[in-house]
């Protein structure tokens, strides 16, 4: 790996930009910022299996580091969300990480999913698919998203996949629900291959077919019934825990109650019974 600090901006008052290389990846950040970037490059610059697309690395590609909303909104010309804690942009290589936004790793292993796809797939593909996809790869789909998809239920808030693209940009608390459907969608789209993988998809899309024929060819669907499917899969998968968190773990609750009186009442019976033998009252 070569390293080398090749470039220094002043962008204000004690406070230099810097560049540096690390191996094909450039890394632009502050001081303070720095080594974090560093980091996160060399951990780009190794080879991983990539959700369904095999094992590879990004290739070149800009590392910027920002420190708040303000400077995102600078950097990306005001592309993603006011509250989007990383960007990326495709065509310029560029991935942009908010270092006070969660935790800035995990939000560059999303990012990093993103430009891995855009730079595997030819042509289009829905905001929902991409960003599900870099749910998926990025290790985020887990025990926190799928009461995301319970409590979505439970509200009936299920968008189709079309809606789903506005909820992903929207405020905060519907987007992070809309992420974890996105990210169901995908792991519904590998279930209904018959390999149970995402690979036939993407090799499609890689292929350059178009979307909507490379859903169709690998689950014989159209988009519009996949649509269809994945709502009701949802709700078959998540039914039981929806239902136990709408009341009917107090239902269960009353039942095992009623059944453990009844045990108990019957058993008090014969211990009487038991007892009454061998009893006489003399009548008076």
């Amino acid at each position: 790996m070569w390293l080398g600090l090749f470039c220094v901006m002043q962008v204000g008052l004690n406070q230099a930009v810097q560049e540096v290389q690390v191996g094909p990846i450039v890394v632009r950040a502050t001081a303070e910022f720095l080594d974090l970037g560093i980091a996160l490059a060399e951990s780009a610059e190794q080879p991983r299996e990539w959700y369904g697309l095999g094992r590879q690395t990004p290739g070149p590609f800009l590392l910027v580091l920002v420190r708040d909303t303000e400077e995102m909104r600078r950097v990306t010309g005001g592309r993603g969300p006011t509250w989007g804690a990383g960007v990326t942009l495709p065509r310029s290589r560029t991935i942009v990480i908010r270092v006070d936004a969660g935790n800035p790793r995990r939000t560059f292993q999303h990012e990093l999913a993103h430009l891995i796809l855009s730079q595997s797939v030819r042509g289009r593909v829905p905001l929902w698919f991409a960003e599900g996809y870099a749910v998926v790869a990025a290790g985020e789909w887990g025990r926190s998203d799928i009461l995301r998809l319970n409590l979505n239920l439970v509200r009936g808030r299920i968008p189709s996949l079309n809606a789903l693209d506005g909820s992903l940009r929207d405020q905060p608390e519907t987007a992070r629900a809309a992420y974890a459907l996105a990210g169901s969608a995908i792991i519904t789209l590998a279930r209904k291959h018959p390999e149970g993988t995402l690979t036939p998809l993407l090799t499609r899309l890689q292929e350059g077919m178009p979307f909507r024929q490379a859903v169709r060819a690998t689950t014989g669907l159209s988009v519009d019934r996949f649509d269809e499917v994945w709502q009701r899969d949802i709700r078959r998968r998540y039914g039981v825990v929806v239902w136990l968190a709408a009341g009917g773990v107090w239902m269960v609750v009353a039942i095992w109650l009623l059944l453990a009186r009844w045990v108990r009442r019957r058993g008090d019976q014969q211990r009487r019974e038991a007892l009454d033998q061998g009893w006489h009252v003399a009548e008076q």
